[in-house]
């Protein structure tokens, strides 16, 4: 049983779904982001942007790896600056675009 941050961008709502549900059925517990703003339409303040990079940051923190949700290889600005902070910090990094997923 492993801690586990989900990473990537909003947009891939229903692929954050399929690898919350699968790593959860492998027994694993799963920290994702708190709501899709961009697959929702939900407007956010650059302060509450802010503040929601923060948050992902305490979960990587308290995980022991990050799955980055790399749809077609796509991977933007802010997951590029999760992957590189998981990386200082010792956390293994796993891709969608690599994975196994049963």
């Amino acid at each position: 049983m492993a801690v586990i941050t989900l990473c990537g961008s909003t947009k891939f709502k229903p692929q954050f779904r399929e690898v919350e549900a699968a790593l959860t059925l492998q027994g694993h517990i799963v920290l994702s982001v708190g709501f899709f703003e961009q697959s929702d339409g939900i407007e956010i303040t650059k302060a509450q942007e802010g503040m929601l990079k923060e948050l992902h940051f305490h979960k990587i923190d308290m995980s022991e790896e990050i799955f980055v949700i790399d749809v077609n290889g796509y991977i933007g600005e802010s997951t590029r600056a999760e992957i590189e902070y998981a990386n200082r910090h010792g956390k293994q990094v796993r891709y969608y675009s690599k994975a196994q997923l049963e």
